[in-house]
């Protein structure tokens, strides 16, 4: 029997670090024969633009969510009937609490299919361009509290994407969060997650990390251990040759740990999506 193939976690070039048009991902989707694709184009209302360049402002600027919504929803209807399009948003997470009452209006305003609740920095800077120098335990504790206290945020979401996201960018040279020396904040997240029945992502994107996943398979193993079931998968393609990137091999492990099925968010209702 055909396997359903789905990928929850791509980009287009309505994000700024998006490197093809959202009719070419859906084009490239439906000749690999995707079931299900989600996009979750960038919603940074984390960042703080003053603590940036010019250059580097002009460079993380999104489309307007306006502008993405009317085209993705158009696709959407375009591609009904060959292509489950899931029109989704990537709200990256910040302490801010006017920043939290915005992904709230921008919810209410757009009600996107699925919500991806991220977080992508601290202090209104992306990892990918702060300084993360200092004791390697300090700067995961920071990260690891900022993960759990997003999964308090005051605004729907269904996925929680790409822990370990920070890892990417550490100076350090062990990266990977290790459940020895961060259980108990690890099971805490974990625990919350299954609690208030969200979607753990795996996410592909790992970069030059030595690992094939975000979070790392010690992890995923420890959520099936407390009793999690709910994952997404998610390659986190900004261009069409990473769709659906590492899947076999991501399924296999997942298969590996007791894992049986994937879910799939759409306004609120989960389906099971069996690998």
């Amino acid at each position: 029997m055909k396997k359903t193939l789905l990928d929850m976690h791509t980009h287009s070039t309505y994000s700024h670090d998006g490197q093809s048009s959202l009719k070419e991902m859906l084009e490239t989707a439906l000749q690999m024969g995707l079931t299900y694709y989600g996009v979750c184009d960038h919603f940074n209302y984390d960042y703080d633009y003053t603590k940036m360049s010019a250059e580097l402002r002009i460079k993380l600027q999104d489309a307007p969510p306006e502008e993405y919504f009317h085209g993705a929803r158009h696709l959407q209807e375009d591609y009904a009937g060959c292509l489950n399009v899931i029109v989704g948003a990537e709200f990256g997470y910040s302490d801010d609490e006017q920043v939290k009452r915005r992904y709230q209006e921008e919810y209410r305003l757009y009600q996107p299919d699925y919500v991806m609740n991220s977080v992508h920095g601290v202090g209104g800077e992306d990892f990918c361009y702060c300084d993360l120098a200092g004791e390697r335990k300090d700067v995961y504790q920071m990260y690891l509290g900022l993960i759990r206290r997003s999964l308090d945020a005051p605004y729907p979401y269904d996925i929680v994407g790409h822990i370990e996201y920070v890892a990417r960018y550490v100076p350090f040279a062990e990266k990977s969060i290790s459940l020895e020396e961060f259980g108990a904040e690890m099971d805490d997240i974990l625990q919350t997650i299954i609690s208030k029945d969200k979607i753990l992502e795996v996410n592909t994107s790992t970069k030059t990390l030595p690992q094939g996943t975000l979070p790392n398979e010690r992890i995923l193993r420890r959520y099936y251990e407390l009793g999690g079931r709910k994952i997404s998968f998610g390659s986190d393609a900004h261009s069409v040759e990473r769709i659906l990137d590492k899947w076999e091999q991501t399924v296999e492990t997942l298969k590996k740990i007791g894992f049986t099925y994937l879910t799939v968010p759409i306004k609120g209702e989960y389906i099971k999506v069996e690998i």
